[in-house]
C-alpha cells in the first residue's frame, strides 16, 4: 500500500511537459487554419513535435537535425518504393507479398542511415518510410506523398524549436544565500554527488546564484568533486562546526570543543575501553590522530580514507586541545547507541553534542560523533551570513531544511526543481507578489 501511495502521489508537471502540450496544440492549430482539421496529417506534425521536443535548447536543435535527415532520408526510400510499386503493380495486389517488401523497405531505411553514420536519425527513417508507402496502393503521386510528409515533419521540427527556444522573463533573486543540503542531492548518505547535480550546481552558480553547500562531513568529501565549480559562497561543514572555503581550500571558520570538556570526554571514553579519532583543524589542515588500540571496522575506515590529499591521518598525540573540532567513535550501531546513552546525561553540562551517522568506507556499522554544543547548522549559518553581509547588507537567507518539508529533502530532482524557481522566478510572478 505505502508503494502504490508513492506512486500515485500528484507531482506538478515539468516545464518539457508544458512545452510538449503547447507545440501539439500550435501544430493541430496550424492544420486547422490550412483546413485540415480532423484528417491524419496533422498527426504527423504533433508526433514530430513531441519526438523533438528534449529538455534543453541544445539537444532539441540536434534531435531536429537528425529528424530531418531522417525524413529527407525516409522520403526518398518511401519515393523509390512507391515508385517501384507503380512499375509492378502486381506485387502490390497481394499482401502476402506488399506487406514482406515493406518490411525489406525498412530494414534498407535502418541500414542505410547507420552506414551513413546518423544512428540516431535510423528509427525516424524508419518511420518516415513506413508513413509515405502505409496507404499504397491508394497513392496516385507517389512524389507528392512523400513532399507531403517531408513539410509535415518540418512543420513539427520547426514548432518544437520555437516552443524550446522560447524563455519567459525570469529574474534572477542575487540578493539570497541558499542554504542546501547535499545530502537532499546525493545519490546516497556518503554526499556522493551524481554528474547531473554537479551539472546543475554548475549551471546555477554560473548564473550568480549564491548556494552554500552544507554537510555533515568533512569537506574532503566534496573538494575533489567541486573542483572547478565557481561557487561563490563558502560550504559549512563537519555538521555546522565548520567553515570552508573550496575555492582557497582555507576554513574560514571553526567551532571547536572546549579544552576542558575534550579532556573530559576523552577520559570517560578511555575508561570504557574505546579507541577513537581525533579530528582537528590547524593552519588549514584537517589532520585526524588515533586514540587506544585500532579496531578492525577502525581500520577498514582508516585505509579507505586515508589515501585522500585533503586530510592528514597523523600517529603521534602531538595536537593542542584547543585545535580539536570533533570526535568519532567508529563502531556497531548497538554499542554506538550504548556509549551515548551512559553520556548523555553529562553532554549538555559539558556543552557537547553527540549524533549517530553512517560511516564511509564501512558497509556494517556506524559513527558516533562528538561535537561542541553550539557547533550545528543553525548557529553555522547565522555566522556565515553575518560574514556576507558585511560586504553586502541586502542579503537575504533562504534555508531549505526549515522553510521546506522533509519529504522535499528525499526527492533530489523535486529539490532541484524548486531551488531553480525560488532562484529565477517568473517576472510575471515577482510583479503579481509585490502588486498583492
Amino acid at each position: 500500500m505505502s508503494n502504490t501511495g508513492t506512486l500515485l502521489k500528484w507531482q506538478p508537471a515539468g516545464m518539457r511537459i508544458i512545452k510538449t502540450s503547447i507545440a501539439v496544440i500550435l501544430c493541430l492549430f496550424y492544420y486547422a487554419l490550412r483546413g485540415r482539421q480532423g484528417e491524419a496529417i496533422p498527426a504527423e506534425a504533433a508526433i514530430t513535435a513531441i519526438i523533438c521536443m528534449q529538455p534543453y535548447v541544445h539537444d532539441t536543435r540536434e534531435n531536429a537535425v537528425n529528424r530531418l535527415f531522417g525524413t529527407m532520408l525516409g522520403a526518398c526510400w518511401g519515393f523509390l518504393f512507391l515508385l517501384a510499386m507503380m512499375c509492378f503493380p502486381a506485387l502490390g495486389n497481394d499482401r502476402l507479398i506488399l506487406y514482406p517488401l515493406m518490411g525489406l523497405g525498412t530494414l534498407i531505411a535502418l541500414h542505410s542511415a547507420v552506414l551513413l553514420r546518423r544512428t540516431d536519425a535510423s528509427g525516424l527513417c524508419a518511420i518516415v518510410f513506413i508513413c509515405v508507402v502505409i496507404a499504397y496502393p491508394d497513392i496516385k503521386d507517389p512524389l507528392d506523398q512523400a513532399f507531403r510528409r517531408i513539410l509535415d515533419v518540418l512543420v513539427g521540427t520547426a514548432i518544437a524549436v520555437v516552443v524550446n527556444a522560447a524563455r519567459l522573463p525570469r529574474t534572477k533573486r542575487q540578493n539570497k544565500v541558499f542554504f542546501l543540503p547535499i545530502l537532499g542531492l546525493a545519490e546516497d548518505q556518503n554526499e556522493r554527488l551524481s554528474p547531473t547535480v554537479l551539472f546543475w550546481l554548475k549551471s546555477l552558480c554560473k548564473k550568480g546564484a549564491r548556494i552554500c553547500l552544507m554537510s555533515a562531513h568533512a569537506p574532503t568529501f566534496q573538494t575533489s568533486q567541486l573542483s572547478g565549480m565557481n561557487i561563490t559562497v563558502p560550504m559549512i561543514v563537519m555538521d555546522g562546526a565548520a567553515i570552508y572555503d573550496p575555492n582557497e581550500n582555507t576554513y574560514i571558520a571553526t567551532t571547536n570543543m572546549n579544552p576542558a570538556s575534550s579532556r573530559w570526554l576523552m577520559k570517560r571514553l578511555d575508561g570504557m575501553d574505546v579507541s577513537y579519532f581525533v579530528y582537528t583543524v590547524h593552519r588549514d589542515r584537517n589532520c585526524i590522530y588515533h586514540h587506544g588500540r585500532m579496531t578492525e571496522r577502525e581500520q577498514k575506515v582508516y585505509e579507505t580514507l586515508k589515501r585522500s590529499p585533503y586530510r592528514f591521518y597523523l600517529e603521534d598525540d602531538h595536537y593542542s586541545m584547543s585545535d580539536m573540532v570533533y570526535l568519532k567513535v567508529v563502531t556497531s550501531a548497538d554499542c554506538a547507541e550504548r556509549i551515548r546513552r551512559e553520556l548523555e546525561p553529562s553532554l549538555e553540562k559539558m556543552k557537547l553534542r553527540s549524533v549517530i551517522r553512517p560511516q564511509a568506507g564501512l558497509k556494517e556499522g556506524c559513527s558516533l560523533y562528538f561535537y561542541a554544543l553550539h557547533a550545528d547548522m543553525p548557529h553555522a549559518q547565522a555566522y556565515l551570513m553575518r560574514l556576507l553581509r558585511q560586504k553586502d547588507p541586502e542579503l537575504e537567507m533562504y534555508d531549505v531544511t526549515t522553510e521546506q518539508s522533509s519529504a522535499l529533502l528525499q526527492d533530489p530532482a523535486r529539490l532541484r526543481r524548486r531551488l531553480k524557481r525560488e532562484y529565477e522566478p517568473l517576472a510575471l510572478l515577482q510583479w503579481l507578489r509585490k502588486r498583492n
